[in-house]
């Protein structure tokens, strides 16, 4: 069977690749996997269908079979663990790719996504001049300690792995801010990871939905 993943009817980022069902696209175009899109409006994603798969009324959520899932992380690890090519064949490599996929997750994206979302709806707000430049500090620390850790390779461990899929996804959100350019190393690893074919596969898949919804 091919398996069935959720995005967004009307993506909120235009086309730019930042909702999370870029991820899963991703992952599933360097497996070779074929897969199948259902579009969803916000307010089906708010109804007890959509909610059965995803308890918290989000995307991407991830069908095959009898499989349900949801959390983007979660159905990348999935993927990587049943198909080759997104973790090392050996134990303590593959450990670490794992790894990589949770401090992604778990260290770096929450200054980031704290970052945006203040640049997105607080700019109206008294505190917003104040707040901005502790929210890029914040954002900066993490950045410093990846780029020390990066050591100018191409990728975080080796070979390109699950968690450079999760760590370009996560960094990504940060090309409107600026601070990429503060970080010439990680700017290029960014560079890289958008560089592969499977990336752009599923990037020109996602903008296609956006483009269509444009015209419509």
């Amino acid at each position: 069977m091919i398996p069935t993943i959720t995005a967004f009817e009307s993506s909120p980022d235009r086309g730019r690749g930042q909702a999370r069902d870029m991820r899963v696209r991703w992952a599933l175009e360097e497996v070779g996997q074929p897969y199948d899109v259902r579009l969803v409006s916000f307010a089906e994603m708010k109804q007890p269908a959509h909610l059965a798969l995803h308890p918290f009324g989000q995307i991407p959520t991830y069908e095959d079979g009898d499989l349900a899932l949801f959390e983007s992380g979660a159905i990348v690890l999935h993927l990587a663990e049943r198909h080759a090519g997104l973790l090392p064949d050996e134990d303590n490599a593959r450990s670490r790719a794992i790894a990589w996929m949770f401090a992604a997750l778990s260290t770096l994206e929450p200054p980031i996504v704290e970052l945006g979302m203040a640049m997105l709806f607080e700019r109206d707000k008294s505190w917003y001049a104040e707040r901005l430049p502790m929210l890029r500090d914040r954002v900066r620390i993490r950045l410093g300690e990846l780029s020390r850790r990066l050591g100018g390779a191409d990728w975080l461990d080796g070979a390109f792995s699950a968690g450079d899929l999760m760590m370009v996804t996560v960094l990504r959100r940060l090309h409107t801010s600026g601070l990429l350019d503060e970080y010439p190393d990680i700017a290029a690893y960014v560079a890289r990871g958008e560089a592969r074919p499977a990336f752009r596969r599923a990037f020109d898949a996602q903008l296609a939905v956006f483009a269509a919804a444009s015209r419509s």
